[in-house]
């Protein structure tokens, strides 16, 4: 009788005996694994810690227009918590929301006058803009066009206007409601020098400059660093590979034959990847996970940022312990704002124009180009971020809350303390909601009382993280446009006519190469007689 073999035929689609296809998942069921992939707390600790890193731009905005123009903080807490949760939850990621700026600018600067209502028209008017180029794919296109050294100009300028505001905080008293200095900061007291110095070097040891991919390891406290292989064919294993890594044990041998040197790494030390880099760079360059030190990985996992904001709070109490026996529980009654013909107007013209190209560059552009370089797999569209924006103020300022946005800044600084995913931000409106709902207005007292200094800590290290994301320019020309970009932005204080100059000297210089090129294309070549 006739044996039949099985097939010897091997791969991946070869199955030796019929398998049923899963059945495609419901719409609900995606609709629950999306939410739990971008609410994940893999270390809760950091998540936490992260969530405090774009506080030092909240509080204060949220104060002077609360107290210079009227602003109703139950309500602005309430919204903002809500946007919070519902930004976490659909893009993963940590995105912050903060207040537009340049409306809070306009508004604390020309004082009681300014009315809730012209600061709801402002707000509208700039998402419905928003709103308007993301559904209609503008903002998409716009995206793809600017060049990478523009976008980059603009964050640098916003994060060392950060770094800058950040050290005139913690040098210097301040008033919010007048949006002005005081005179110089005591060294000693409950806001003084010595705290805010003291603070900022608590957080500098405990998360030092930031680890670059620090959140691959997870658990492990590795850090990617690379090695070279001279031989990048990784189907050769003859010996004449110039590099060579076999294991023994629990160590690892790394030789090389041109030379004696040898050393010996634990062999958990390495993540060798033999087709490519994990840049994406030429076959031969490999990710190696260094191993922290075991102080280091526990020391990086204190909340430093955590610490920080919590201490602020019990030294504001202590500064005015009367502020217990004031404090009014329940939030504030919900109403629409009535908004005048007079106030459209107004909010339109002085605040909405210069806050939309603000919020066309940062709080889209380069929140999108950062959290591209943050989180590669989490990326998302230019119009998703838009029409988030949009959606947020069309809904909330109707209510009264404060007019806010996406920020690069706020994206760096929680990312800076340990943000990694959509749980922080989540978790950070989840505690405005409920300080919203129970505390109402009466939190205002407590915060006028925080200590700035401590403010101006947690500002400067996401000026700096923000900064630190244009380290990536690779070329003079590209460092050029940049710098241009970032001079004007910051000695105009508009970040659109920088971009507008850096688009500029961009289009020149390309001119320029194309000019150039065209010449030396005619040019006889030179020969040998």
């Amino acid at each position: 009788m006739a044996q039949t073999h099985p097939s010897t035929e091997t791969g991946p689609e070869y199955h030796p005996f019929p398998t049923e296809t899963a059945p495609q998942a419901g719409f609900p069921v995606r609709i629950r694994q999306k939410i739990s992939e971008n609410l994940v707390i893999r270390r809760p600790l950091p998540e936490i810690n992260g969530a405090m890193g774009d506080l030092g731009t909240f509080i204060p905005i949220i104060i002077a227009v609360t107290l210079v123009n009227g602003l109703d903080l139950s309500i602005t807490l309430i919204f903002t918590g809500l946007y919070n949760i519902i930004t976490g939850v659909f893009f993963g990621v940590p995105m912050p929301v903060q207040p537009m700026k340049s409306i809070a600018s306009v508004a604390v600067s020309t004082g009681k006058s300014f009315t809730v209502g012209e600061i709801m028209a402002a707000g509208i008017f700039t998402a419905s803009t928003l709103f308007l180029l993301g559904i209609t794919g503008l903002m998409r296109l716009a995206y793809a066009l600017i060049p990478l050294p523009v976008v980059r100009g603009v964050q640098l300028s916003q994060g060392l206007a950060f770094a800058l505001t950040a050290v005139k905080y913690v040098r210097n008293k301040q008033n919010f409601s007048t949006g002005k200095s005081t005179g110089t900061r005591p060294w000693l007291g409950l806001d003084g020098l010595v705290l805010a110095l003291v603070s900022l070097c608590f957080i500098v040891i405990v998360n030092g400059a930031g680890d670059e991919d620090s959140d691959l390891d997870d658990e492990s406290g590795a850090l990617p660093t690379t090695i070279t292989n001279p031989n990048p064919n990784p189907n050769n294993s003859s010996h004449d590979n110039n590099t060579t890594i076999t294991a023994t044990g629990s160590s690892t041998n790394i030789s090389d034959n041109c030379s004696t040197n040898r050393r010996i790494f634990p062999i958990h030390w390495f993540r060798f990847n033999k087709n490519k880099s994990s840049s994406g760079g030429p076959s031969g360059v490999h990710t190696v996970m260094r191993r922290q030190p075991e102080f280091m990985r526990k020391l990086s996992g204190i909340p430093s940022a955590m610490i920080v904001f919590l201490m602020g709070i019990v030294i504001a109490i202590i500064r005015d312990p009367s502020i217990i026996k004031h404090l009014k529980f329940g939030p504030s009654s919900l109403s629409i704002v009535h908004i005048t013909k007079k106030e459209w107007r107004d909010g339109i013209v002085k605040a909405a124009i210069p806050q939309i190209p603000l919020s066309v560059l940062n709080s889209v552009i380069a929140v999108c180009k950062l959290s591209s370089d943050l989180f590669p797999g989490k990326d998302f569209s230019a119009t998703s971020v838009s029409v988030s924006v949009g959606l947020m103020n069309l809904v909330g300022c109707w209510f009264g809350a404060m007019p806010c946005c996406h920020g690069a800044g706020g994206l760096a600084g929680q990312y800076k303390f340990g943000a990694r995913s959509g749980a922080s931000v989540a978790l950070l409106g989840l505690a405005k909601l409920v300080l919203g709902v129970v505390l109402g207005n009466s939190f205002v007292m407590i915060l006028n009382e925080f200590p700035v200094g401590l403010l101006g800590v947690l500002l400067l290290f996401a000026g700096i993280e923000l900064a630190m994301a244009c380290r990536d320019m690779g070329s003079k020309e590209e460092s050029f446009v940049m710098l241009v970009v970032t001079s004007v932005s910051m000695v105009g204080s508009s970040a659109a006519l920088g971009f507008v100059c850096g688009i500029v000297v961009y289009l020149l210089l390309r001119l320029r190469d194309l000019r150039c090129f065209s010449r030396s294309s005619v040019d006889e070549p030179l020969t040998q007689s």
